[in-house]
């Protein structure tokens, strides 16, 4: 909205600070890129199984598209040591950006306030001290097993991190990112973040393009932003702002994929299951966690190569449009439907030691009790008593 007039005194307290005016009415193209001149980079949020993340990224390579970061929600100390240690070796593999999540959280731990609906604005915020200390503990286990990039999901876990960081306690090298869980969206929020040692900011997910402009203006780490959600996080897609949230925030990642799931810290389903009679039924794509494959974007700005070298898609090349929802794959429905009898032709199938197959396939050498009906007489049964 444009400035008003009353408030000139404190907008030009808060220019002082470092702060924009307002939202920006008129958004600026930024000009910051990541250190290898890329505007964006494809973030896959909610990969939260290592089977999920080898189908993910080995997709990736075949349709020959770029994933440059995934990030994993469900908690590292939910994962085994093995477990972790793959997702660190499929990174490196790949060339992609692995960031593993801080396990403890409100919603793991015993308090009950979380879980009511005023508690809940708590988010995954850390209750008591104990928490603090085994929260650090879950990162240095994640750094012993070669994790580098984590997602933190309280403001004083933050701090703490990244004091122990800058006073050579924690190695150097690790990437804090603050999840849209901590409910931060302006800019003031946004330099505090980065004060206490944020390397990349996730802002809550429905900002509008203006709102987005001014965090630009208040911090230099890049913002990771949704084009895409799950149910629970509003289900909204705004795949179509992507080339204009690249134009107003790069460097940007731009995170997509979470609306094949049903929500945040989920596992994906497998695609298919098995029937009672033994045969691939596909699971219904409106199913938690079934994933589905949402339209593709293409933003105009080069996308960004991570740091990790040999990534065989060459995702710096201007050329190439990666697809931001290329991790989804659809599950195909079964077609060959089951016949179907009465109760009773069935009760009597079961006691003749027939099945309910069509003719041509039932069991070789039986004959058919006397006087049982013929698949066609029974059809045509069927069909008289209807029209009757």
């Amino acid at each position: 909205m444009a400035p008003t007039a009353f408030y000139d005194q404190t907008r030009r307290q808060l220019a002082r600070l470092g702060l924009p005016l307002g939202d920006l009415e008129r958004i600026p193209r930024s000009d910051r890129t990541f250190p290898d001149g890329g505007h964006f980079r494809i973030e896959v949020p909610t990969v939260n199984t290592v089977q999920a993340a080898e189908t993910l990224l080995g997709e990736s390579r075949r349709r020959g598209f770029t994933i440059n970061r995934i990030t994993e929600t469900r908690g590292m100390y939910r994962h085994t040591a093995r477990e972790i240690g793959t997702y660190v070796a499929l990174g490196k593999e790949y060339g992609t950006e692995i960031l593993m999540s801080v396990g403890p959280r409100a919603t793991y731990d015993i308090g009950g306030g979380v879980q009511t609906p005023e508690g809940s604005r708590i988010g995954y915020r850390l209750r008591g001290q104990d928490q603090i200390v085994r929260a650090v503990e879950d990162v240095k286990r994640g750094i012993g097993l070669g994790v580098r990039g984590f997602v933190v999901y309280d403001e004083g876990l933050l701090w703490v991190l990244g004091r122990l960081r800058s006073s050579g306690e924690l190695p150097a090298d690790i990437h804090l990112k603050v999840s849209a869980h901590c409910g931060q969206g302006n800019p003031a929020s946004a330099q505090m973040l980065e004060m206490l040692g944020a390397n990349s900011f996730n802002p809550v997910r429905d900002l509008t393009l203006p709102m987005i402009a001014a965090l630009r203006q208040a911090v230099l780490i890049p913002l990771d932003c949704h084009v895409d959600n799950p149910r629970m996080s509003g289900g909204f897609i705004r795949t179509y702002d992507a080339p204009d949230i690249v134009r107003a925030a790069a460097p940007v990642h731009l995170k997509t994929g979470n609306s094949a799931l049903d929500g945040h810290g989920v596992s994906p389903t497998p695609p298919s299951s098995t029937t009672s009679c033994g045969r691939s039924r596909s699971s219904p794509s409106s199913s938690p966690g079934t994933i589905r494959r949402p339209a593709r974007a293409a933003p105009a700005p080069r996308t960004s190569r991570v740091p990790s070298p040999g990534f065989p898609g060459s995702p710096g090349s201007p050329g190439r449009r990666p697809d931001p929802c290329a991790a989804s794959t659809a599950a195909s429905e079964a077609n060959a439907p089951n016949p179907t009898y009465s109760t009773r032709l069935r009760r009597r199938c079961f006691r003749a030691g027939r099945t309910n197959r069509p003719a041509a396939t039932a069991t070789a050498g039986r004959s058919a009790p006397t006087g049982w009906p013929s698949r066609a007489s029974t059809r045509a049964t069927s069909l008289s008593r209807a029209a009757s």
